[in-house]
C-alpha cells in the first residue's frame, strides 16, 4: 500500500481485459452526436407532453435542476474516462475502485435502466406510428416488435455503422428542436393563433401560473425528468471505441450543459407559452401538438417523422450500450457467458441479443397494457438511471480518495466542486427516488424496484464464486490484445 507521502502514480493505467476485441472506429463527429443523442431522446420528444399536462410550466424548473446534476455526473464520468477509456465504462471503473461487487451493482443498475428504456422506446415508436391512419389498424405490439427488429439488425453491424446512424439520427433531432424553437418564438412575438388560442405569456398567467397543480406534482415528476436525461452517461461507453478519446471527450461533455438548458429547459418554457399546459397529453409528442395546431400544412406529419427518428435513435443507443456493458460483466463472470461473445464485426452480439430478448417484455406490455406501457417503464427506468449515476459518483469519490492518499495522479479534466458536488448530487438522487412515495403509480414503481433489488442480491450469491479477479492484472495494448 502506498502511503500518503508517496508521489502520485504517473503514466498509463491498467486496462480491462473486457475491452479486448473492439474496433476503435468512432470519430470526433460521432462522439459529439452520440453525446447529443444521449441527452435528447424520448423523454423530451414524448414524455414532456404528459409531464406538462400533469405539472404545468413549473416542469421547466425541474428540468433545469435535474440537468445540472446530470451534467455533474457526466463530468465525474468524464474524469474517469479520460484517465482510462473503456467500453465497460462505469462498470470497469467500479471494478477497479469498488471491487467486483461494485461492478456487479453498477452493471445491473445500468442494464435495468437501458433494458427498460428499450421497452419505452419501442412503445414510443408504436405510439408515433399510430398518428397516421395508415398504421392505426395495426396492433401497437406489432409496431413495437418491428421497431425492435429493425434496430437489432442495425446493431449487429460494425460500430462505425452505429456511429454513422447515431450521427444522422442526432442531427435530425437537433434540427427539429431548433426549428420548433424558432417558430415558437415567432408565434409568441406575433401572438399567432395556435389550435384555437394564441401564443403568448397569457398561456401561463391565465392558466394558474407556473405551478397550476401545486408543487407536489412537479416533485413527483422528477423521476420522469431524470429519465429524460438518461443516456447522457452513454458518452462514457462510446469513449472506449473512440480514436483520441482524451482529446475529443472533454469537448463533447462540456457542450452538454448548454444543450440541456437550451434544448430541454428552453423547449419546455416555449411549449408552455405557445399553448396552455392542458393542451398536451402523454399520447402525443408536444412538438406534434404544437405544429399540428399552428396551421402549417403537413407540419405535424413532418415533426412526427422527426420524433419517430428520435425514438429509434434512443433505441439504437440502448442496444449499443447494454451490449458493451453486459460483455464487460460477462467476461468477469457477473453475467451470462453468452453475453461475452463478439462477432467478426467486433460487435458484442451476445449482450445485444439478451437485451433484445428482454425487449419482448415491452412488446407484451404493448399488447396487454397499451395505455399505460410508456408510463410504467419510464418510471422504472428512472430508478435504474438514478442508481447508475449514484454508482458513478461513488466510484469517482473512490478515485478522489486515492488521489488524496498519493496513489493516483488526478487528470487535468475534472468534476467541478468535487467532492462536495458528489455528496450534493447523491443526496439529490436519493430525494428523487423517494419522491415516488407521493403518488400511487410511484409507490408501485418502488415496489417493483424492490423486487429487482431482491433479484440482484440473489444473483450476486449465485455468481460470486465464479467471478474472475484478474481482469485488471495485465495491460491491454492499443490493438485490443493482451
Amino acid at each position: 500500500m502506498t502511503d500518503s507521502s508517496a508521489a502520485p502514480v504517473p503514466g498509463p493505467h491498467r486496462a480491462d481485459k473486457g475491452d479486448a476485441g473492439y474496433d476503435r472506429a468512432l470519430k470526433n463527429r460521432h462522439l459529439q452526436m452520440i453525446a447529443i443523442g444521449g441527452s435528447i431522446g424520448t423523454g423530451l420528444f414524448l414524455g414532456a407532453g404528459g409531464r406538462l399536462a400533469q405539472g404545468g410550466p413549473g416542469l421547466a424548473i425541474a428540468y433545469a435542476i435535474c440537468g445540472v446534476f446530470a451534467f455533474l455526473m457526466v463530468r465525474a464520468l468524464g474524469e474517469l474516462a479520460i484517465r482510462r477509456p473503456s467500453s465497460g465504462a462505469f462498470v470497469s471503473y467500479a471494478r477497479e475502485f469498488l471491487s467486483e461487487k461494485g461492478a456487479y451493482v453498477t452493471g445491473w443498475f445500468f442494464f435495468l435502466d437501458w433494458a427498460v428504456t428499450v421497452m419505452a422506446d419501442i412503445t414510443a415508436v408504436a405510439l408515433y406510428l399510430h398518428y397516421w391512419s395508415l398504421f392505426r389498424s395495426i396492433p401497437q405490439w406489432v409496431l413495437a416488435l418491428g421497431a425492435l427488429a429493425l434496430v437489432f439488425v442495425l446493431n449487429m453491424l460494425s460500430v462505425k455503422m452505429f456511429g454513422e446512424a447515431e450521427f444522422w439520427f442526432a442531427l435530425v433531432k437537433v434540427a427539429a428542436i431548433i426549428a420548433f424553437m424558432l417558430i415558437a418564438v415567432w408565434a409568441i412575438i406575433t401572438s399567432a393563433p395556435v389550435d384555437g388560442t394564441s401564443a403568448g405569456f397569457h398561456n401561463i398567467t391565465g392558466n394558474g401560473g407556473f405551478f397550476p397543480e401545486g408543487l407536489a406534482p412537479v416533485l413527483a415528476l422528477t423521476l420522469g425528468v431524470i429519465f429524460a436525461f438518461g443516456g447522457t452517461e452513454m458518452v462514457g461507453v462510446a469513449a472506449g471505441e473512440a480514436a483520441e478519446a482524451s482529446r475529443i471527450l472533454p469537448r463533447a461533455i462540456n457542450s452538454m450543459i448548454l444543450r440541456i438548458f437550451v434544448f430541454y429547459v428552453g423547449s419546455v418554457i416555449l411549449m408552455a407559452l405557445v399553448l396552455p399546459y392542458t393542451a398536451y397529453s402523454s399520447n402525443e409528442s408536444p412538438f406534434v401538438t404544437f405544429f399540428s395546431g399552428i396551421g402549417i400544412p403537413h407540419a405535424g406529419d413532418l415533426i412526427q417523422v422527426v420524433v419517430l427518428t428520435a425514438a429509434l435513435s434512443s433505441l439504437n443507443a440502448g442496444l449499443y450500450s447494454t451490449g458493451r456493458t453486459l460483455r464487460s460483466m460477462a467476461v468477469a463472470g457477473e453475467a451470462p457467458g453468452f453475453a461475452a461473445r463478439i462477432n467478426r464485426h467486433h460487435v458484442p452480439y451476445g449482450g445485444i441479443i439478451i437485451t433484445s430478448a428482454l425487449g419482448l417484455f415491452g412488446v407484451a406490455l404493448n399488447a396487454f397494457l397499451a395505455e399505460d406501457a410508456f408510463e410504467i417503464v419510464m418510471n422504472l427506468a428512472g430508478i435504474g438511471i438514478a442508481g447508475t449515476w449514484t454508482m458513478i459518483l461513488v466510484t469517482h469519490l473512490s478515485l478522489l480518495r486515492r488521489v488524496r492518499a498519493g496513489q493516483e495522479a488526478r487528470p487535468a479534466y475534472r468534476m467541478p466542486g468535487a467532492p462536495f458536488t458528489n455528496y450534493l448530487s447523491l443526496a439529490f438522487f436519493v430525494i428523487v427516488v423517494a419522491s415516488n412515495l407521493v403518488s400511487a403509480s410511484g409507490r408501485w414503481t418502488l415496489l417493483l424496484f424492490a423486487a429487482v433489488v431482491v433479484a440482484m442480491v440473489i444473483g450476486w450469491f449465485v455468481v460470486r464464486n465464479s467471478i474472475r479477479a484478474d481482469l485488471l492484472d495485465t495491460m491491454v495494448g492499443s490493438d485490443g490484445e493482451g
